[in-house]
């Protein structure tokens, strides 16, 4: 089990999010009023590739261990900064396989489906901080650490301060991917 740290939305195209009392969780389309809503991709340069495409980021979630990671190396980060709709804390969200499911607050639910892929909007924001978020492990394959990407799968309000439940697919697990 975790926690919600910060929820967070925005109306336009922006890199950052603006913090929340709450947002509300509509199944099968995101967050209620964020720009990223809908079934359909919203993330521009997708939109540009094939507007068609399912909408597999509905729900941005960043782990707030990371900003306590990128301190040390200078960067300030705060909730909703790096775009996301819910900042977590003692949750691995980076280890969960695909397929995971968050319970958020009293009813919403959301199904992981990959891992944020870092853009250069992440240096606009702050230069570097892009490859403060990426890593290699042992066997040198790349590590995303911006976050993890969902859809809705029941509708819900989520605030700071509530319980996340994680239930983990029945196996065998895969790996988180980006999307």
């Amino acid at each position: 089990m975790g926690i919600v740290t910060a929820v967070s939305l925005r109306k336009g195209h922006h890199f950052s999010k603006t913090n929340s009392l709450s947002i509300r969780l509509l199944k099968g389309l995101g967050v209620d009023g964020d720009a990223h809503m809908g079934d359909t991709v919203k993330h521009r340069s997708r939109v540009a590739r094939d507007p068609t495409q399912p909408n597999l980021r509905q729900v941005h979630l960043i782990h707030e261990e990371l900003f306590d990671e990128l301190a040390p190396k200078n960067f300030i980060v705060r909730p909703g900064e790096m775009g996301e709709n819910v900042t977590t804390r003692g949750i691995d969200l980076l280890a969960l396989p695909t397929g995971t499911r968050l319970h958020l607050g009293e009813t919403a639910l959301i199904e992981v489906t990959g891992l944020r892929n870092p853009c250069i909007q992440i240096d606009r924001f702050q230069q570097g901080l892009m490859a403060a978020t990426l890593d290699k492990d042992a066997d040198g394959n790349l590590i995303r650490k911006a976050g993890v990407m969902s859809v809705v799968l029941a509708n819900g309000d989520v605030r700071p301060g509530d319980v996340v439940r994680v239930v983990l697919p029945e196996g065998p697990h895969r790996p988180l991917q980006p999307v």
